[in-house]
């Protein structure tokens, strides 16, 4: 099976996950950017009312064909209980009838809350989820840097 994870990460630990799954799965590795430079504040204030919301953000173009790959894996981090609105640029992007699982790493608590709506935005693309995981990292937020 022909995997790819495509990721958004912040403060760096949703990138360390999506590396270390790579390397296990043997994967090809994409890391989705942003196209605005986000402030540590600008992550828990109007980010995180984004991801409440389900909003979306402008990311940079993608540079891999997603319908080359049979699963994706897409992994992000957790903003006020919900995958952060890179997120929903990227299950925009999917391509229907693919396998998809999923990742979100929090510092804290997890995704339980909004679980059952992120599992429905993938399924509206027409892809089945075939696992969900909260990771909890223990890493209290902050900015990566590059």
């Amino acid at each position: 099976m022909k995997t790819v994870i495509i990721y958004y990460t912040f403060g760096g630990a949703t990138k360390r996950e999506a590396e270390r799954l790579a390397k296990e799965l043997n994967a090809q590795l994409y890391r989705v950017k942003e196209t605005h430079n986000r402030s540590l504040l600008g992550a828990f204030i109007p980010g995180g009312l984004w991801a409440m919301r389900r909003k979306s953000v402008s990311i940079q173009p993608l540079s891999v064909d997603l319908n080359a790959y049979d699963q994706i894996i897409i992994g992000c981090p957790v903003w006020a209980g919900y995958p952060a609105p890179a997120f929903n640029a990227i299950v925009q992007r999917l391509p229907n009838g693919k396998r998809i699982e999923l990742f979100l790493c929090s510092g804290g608590g997890g995704s339980q809350k909004s679980e059952s709506g992120t599992k429905a935005l993938i399924e509206k693309k027409g892809c089945t989820v075939a696992s969900y995981r909260d990771i909890h990292t223990g890493v209290k937020p902050g900015k990566m840097k590059e």
